[in-house]
This record gives structure tokens, C-alpha cells and sequence, in this order.
């Protein structure tokens, strides 16, 4: 077996307490036979394998933004799940040339700071898509810009699935495959940014003109103008 499980001693800082790096998968689509949901698995699985510890979110039941508050039970998991984890992984259907709405309400319920804590700020990324059609890397290239402007290290390997019906069979596993392949190449990628940057995440996104703003005053900015 070429799956090999992470050494992280070449990654962890020195204060690292060694538990299994946390992460929560993200898909976008409520289909019964949803394959991005069944890519979300399949991650699960070889994160597990790897060494992580994975939680699925469901986004069944989730209110658009503005639709409810959020004192909502879903946006509540939502939020109480993306505080948890250190490391995301992200997986939408390419629908009309982009992400589906199900998968960006997901992201936009999640904050960019709650009070003066930023919940996304400097934990790792990994992006994936799957397509009815031929290839594209459409929703990916839009999930690559949100992951940058919520502030999460997003790892440079990613996966785009074309004909992804075709890739799985009536056991809803996939087939071994190139894209198969990649999906692994993009998990073992993400366990090894996760380790090597989740306790050094802090100094890493230590900056200058946050350092010179107080909490209160972060909060009273952000807050000032509600669009």
C-alpha cells in the first residue's frame, strides 16, 4: 500500500501536542446521489487514514444568509464546526460556470470574526469540484479567492472530477482513477500544511496593523456599517 501515513515529525513545531489535526469538509449539493458529497467521504476516509480527526456538516436545513439569525440551529453547527477545525476541506458541484449557491451560503455564514476573533484566519484549505460535463476548475479558481479573503492558508494542490458520474459505482465509492490519485495527492497535501502550520499559524498571521488596533476597537469598526 503507497498510502503512507504523515511523519509529522518533519512538520510539527516543537510545541505541538501531537492530537490529530481537526478538519471539516464542506460539500455543496443536496441531491440523494450527490457526488460531491460522496467526494467529501472519500476525503474523509484517506484523512482518517492519514491521521486526522474529520467531521462532515450537512447542509440540509441551512437558511440563506439573512434569512435567519444566528441563533439558527444549522448556522449554529455551522459556526460552532468552523471554530473547531484547523483545517477545511471544500467541495462544490460546478453549476452555470461556478460554485453552487448551497455551497457559498455555507461559506458566507461563516464569520470573519466573531467579536474580536477571526475563526478562519491562518487554518489550511484544501479545494475540490465535480462536474457533469468535461473538466473545469471554474469553482475551484472562485473557492481559491473566498479562502484567501477569509485568511485560511489554501494549499496549492486542488481536484476537478469531469464526468463525475461515471467515476463512482452502485456501492457510491470511486473507482480507481487519475482523478482517484489526485484526490489522495490533495489530502496527504493538506494533513502535511496542516501540521506544519496550526501552531505557528498565530505568529503567521501576526500583522502590524493589527497589532496596533485593540479588540474592542476591531470590534466597533467591523460593526460600524452593516450592509
Amino acid at each position: 500500500m503507497l498510502l503512507h501515513a504523515i511523519d509529522h515529525s518533519y512538520l510539527a513545531s516543537p510545541s505541538d501536542d501531537g492530537h490529530p489535526p481537526r478538519i471539516l469538509l464542506l460539500y455543496g449539493s443536496l441531491r440523494k446521489r450527490s457526488f460531491s458529497r460522496l467526494v467529501a467521504y472519500e476525503a474523509a476516509r484517506l484523512l482518517t487514514a492519514l491521521g486526522a480527526e474529520c467531521r462532515l456538516f450537512d447542509p440540509a436545513g441551512l437558511p440563506l444568509p439573512d434569512d435567519a439569525d444566528a441563533s439558527h440551529p444549522k448556522v449554529q453547527e455551522l459556526r460552532d464546526l468552523s471554530s473547531w477545525a484547523e483545517g477545511m476541506v471544500w467541495v462544490s458541484p460546478e453549476r452555470h460556470g461556478a460554485m453552487t449557491g448551497i455551497m457559498k451560503a455555507q461559506i458566507d455564514w461563516i464569520p470573519l470574526s466573531l467579536g474580536a476573533v477571526r475563526p478562519t484566519q491562518g487554518k489550511t484549505l484544501a479545494l475540490m469540484q465535480v462536474e457533469g460535463g468535461s473538466q473545469s476548475f471554474n469553482a475551484v479558481n472562485q473557492m481559491r479567492i473566498l479562502g484567501r479573503w477569509m485568511r485560511m492558508i489554501t494549499i496549492p494542490n486542488q481536484s476537478s472530477i469531469a464526468k463525475a458520474f461515471t467515476e463512482f459505482g452502485e456501492d457510491d465509492r470511486i473507482k480507481p482513477s487519475p482523478y482517484y490519485n489526485r484526490i489522495i495527492d490533495v489530502c496527504e497535501e493538506l494533513m502535511k500544511f496542516t501540521w506544519m502550520t496550526r501552531s505557528r499559524s498565530d505568529y503567521l498571521v501576526d500583522r502590524y496593523s493589527e497589532r496596533v488596533e485593540t479588540g474592542q476597537q476591531l470590534i466597533d469598526r467591523v460593526n460600524m456599517k452593516k450592509i
